[in-house]
């Protein structure tokens, strides 16, 4: 697909008003969303890496899905201000497989560099891991959703 072909899906999907349009090839792959939770800025991540920005203690933020059956976690005060970010744009995974458990679930320990998701860009599957020792306090996303770069996806306490 060209890059004058996805502006036009892209003035399409806005002037229909459509929230999410998905497209599958053999050889591509689009997702358009729109309307989405917004996303928490971060510093430049390095490639090698996740990115964290430490979330001053008392701050709240935007209600976002929480990962697994528990359903949608409401915002609220935070317990812990380590939050680990999206490093990239892409579809967000909680086990390597569909058939296979997660990585982590809420309330599991972790260590530094344990993989704890998979974030897919561009069919290439990049493995996030832990920048902390430490317990899954809460997964702010859902598993096969878009995550966007800087967008909180775990809380580590």
């Amino acid at each position: 697909m060209t890059i004058k072909e996805m502006i036009q899906l892209m003035e399409a999907v806005n002037k229909y008003n459509i929230d999410c349009f998905r497209f599958e090839s053999e050889t591509e792959k689009i997702t358009l969303r729109k309307n989405v939770p917004p996303t928490v800025l971060a510093p430049a991540v390095s490639p090698a890496g996740t990115s964290s920005v430490p979330v001053p203690s008392g701050a709240s933020l935007p209600a976002l899905p929480a990962g697994g059956a528990e359903g949608a976690e409401t915002a609220g005060t935070l317990e812990s201000d380590r939050v680990i970010l999206s490093p990239l744009v892409g579809t967000y995974y909680q086990a390597p497989t569909p058939d296979s458990p997660p990585f982590v679930q809420e309330g599991d320990m972790v260590k530094k560099g344990q993989v704890i998701a998979i974030v897919e860009a561009m069919k290439l599957m990049n493995e996030i891991e832990s920048e902390y020792d430490g317990v899954v306090e809460a997964i702010l996303v859902e598993d096969g959703s878009l995550v966007e770069y800087g967008q909180p996806m775990f809380r580590i306490r």
